[in-house]
């Protein structure tokens, strides 16, 4: 099976200089910056189900923030529609921009390489300001955005990295295996924070933390991604054959600006994913209680990172994170040994090869100093960053300067985001990203997609991330993509759709 995998990324969205702003209105406007004269095709909610569970039901409700009633009457004084509020726009590189919840949120396309996935990643942050520069010449205002994931208040917004894998894998197996790996893997996907949040609001200004999001956890395994937010997600869309798929829907990560911790989150998920599939993951790795775990690694001052299992057994998140490490050298290993390189089931062996190494490097580092990752991972940069300037300004930990520019690492304009005067690692060119603001990445599903929508945009009706219809002849024809999750069947489609002249070739091209 050909690993096909996505980030979704909320942005948090302010006027400069502006205490209160109506956050629905603004993301509506900003999503409607881009590009205005590009075709607006209306996306088909029918293959969208948040309620359906994988364990075999569909949820009645989904749980809301304490806010949410007070900010439905807000919504409904706004009279807008529900395609008004959403203001979705199916980006030419494959890629979907809408509103939810009032953050605009960015949508990568399907990759199926490590490092396209980064380069899309990161080409969603200057699409999006672009739409801000756009929004703020017509507003007289400047409109800010942030790669981060709360605003200090109670609220938390979500960066979700998404995996197809195969729908044999039993459940409770898959749950069991994935939930430990969410709880340490933050020691270094974590983007760092400045104070302990809950709900009600923030509790402990003056308290540096490894994650933004672990305050946010409140149960193991639910389908709910607002409120009483689960470690592992549950939810059942896998916008693909669902016979054959499941998509692991990753709640638990921050939104990372560092290309390198991009990389290693989701390269090493990855390997997890092959690893569960091939029933690799023992349960000894369990955790006794992931809940209170996940909060105490991202509290933790000293970083002992202490963790016990559920046999008993006290290990550091490092030593925890090492034994996933070792079963992944050991059955990558054996599995190019068997199959040849060049044949591995979610990436190329060059990126395999990249995560086993930085990840054996990076955990030996996190042990041994840390700090000395700052130009890697961002809550090691971030830590750094504070500190440099408390010292100089001699600022006490609680000080409101701390916190404003611990936002201000996160804000996605490449002049004036702190994040950007660092010296970062890289994973990717800057060419590399500006070719994927614009094209859909080869081999995959979204190539499709984002192609169709480039090159026969007024022939189209409706799209969702697994079909597209078009109107031909006066009549809608439906492509269904499900089967393009296999590398072969869209490298067949992807030729029809490059061979085709007009969109009633590529009908005939695919015998529709």
């Amino acid at each position: 099976m050909q690993r096909l995998f996505g980030i979704e990324t909320e942005y948090g969205i302010t006027l400069e200089n502006e205490a209160h702003i109506d956050a629905v209105k603004e993301s509506i406007e900003l999503i409607k910056s881009y590009r205005k004269e590009d075709f607006q095709p209306m996306w088909d909610y029918r293959g969208e189900d948040p309620f359906r569970d994988e364990r075999g039901f569909r949820a009645k409700t989904l749980s809301n923030h304490p806010d949410e009633k007070e900010e439905e009457k807000r919504d409904r004084r706004h009279n807008f529609s529900f395609a008004e509020i959403k203001s979705d726009r199916i980006l030419g590189n494959g890629a979907r921009l809408y509103n939810d919840h009032a953050h605009p949120e960015y949508a990568t396309p399907e990759c199926c390489s490590l490092f396209d996935l980064v380069a899309h990643d990161k080409a969603g942050e200057r699409i999006v300001q672009r739409c801000a520069e756009t929004r703020s010449e017509h507003l007289g205002k400047r409109v800010l955005l942030f790669k981060n994931n709360t605003d200090f208040q109670g609220h938390s917004y979500g960066c979700h990295d998404n995996y197809l894998m195969a729908r044999e894998v039993p459940f409770e197996y898959l749950k069991e295996s994935i939930l430990p790996f969410f709880v340490t893997r933050q020691i270094f996907a974590g983007a760092g924070k400045l104070g302990i949040e809950t709900e009600a609001g923030l509790a402990t200004p003056g308290h540096f933390q490894l994650a933004q999001r672990s305050d946010f956890f409140h149960v193991e395994a639910s389908v709910d991604t607002m409120h009483q937010r689960p470690i592992f997600n549950t939810r059942d869309e896998p916008h693909a054959d669902a016979k054959k798929y499941r998509r692991l829907h990753g709640i638990v990560g921050d939104a990372n600006m560092s290309e390198y911790a991009t990389a290693l989150k989701v390269g090493t998920t990855a390997l997890v994913i092959a690893l569960i599939e091939a029933r690799k993951i023992p349960r000894r790795l369990a955790l006794a209680n992931p809940i209170d775990t996940i909060k105490t690694i991202s509290h933790d001052q000293g970083y002992r990172w202490l963790v016990t299992t559920a046999e008993g057994k006290t290990m550091s998140a490092p030593d925890h994170q090492r034994e996933y490490l070792a079963l992944a050298q050991k059955h990558f290993a054996q599995d190019t040994a068997t199959r040849g390189a060049g044949h591995s089931k979610i990436a190329t062996p060059f990126e395999i090869d990249w995560v086993l190494t930085e990840w054996e490097d990076t955990l030996n580092t996190l042990e041994k100093d840390p700090m000395s990752l700052t130009d890697r991972l961002d809550w090691v940069a971030k830590k750094w960053l504070l500190e440099t300037f408390a010292q100089e300004e001699r600022l006490e930990w609680d000080d409101p300067w701390l916190q404003s520019l611990d936002l201000e690492y996160h804000n996605i304009h490449q002049d004036e985001g702190l994040f950007y005067g660092l010296p970062m690692r890289r994973v990717v060119t800057d060419e590399q990203i500006d070719a994927a603001i614009h094209a859909p990445p080869a081999g995959t599903r979204a190539y499709f997609r984002g192609n169709a929508v480039n090159r026969f945009s007024q022939d189209i009706k409706a799209i969702q991330w697994d079909s597209i219809t078009f109107r031909v002849n006066g009549r809608p024809v439906s492509v269904d993509m499900d089967a393009l999750a296999d590398a072969e069947i869209a490298k067949q489609y992807n030729k029809a759709l490059d061979e085709s002249p007009n969109v009633e070739t590529l009908i005939k091209k695919l015998e529709l």
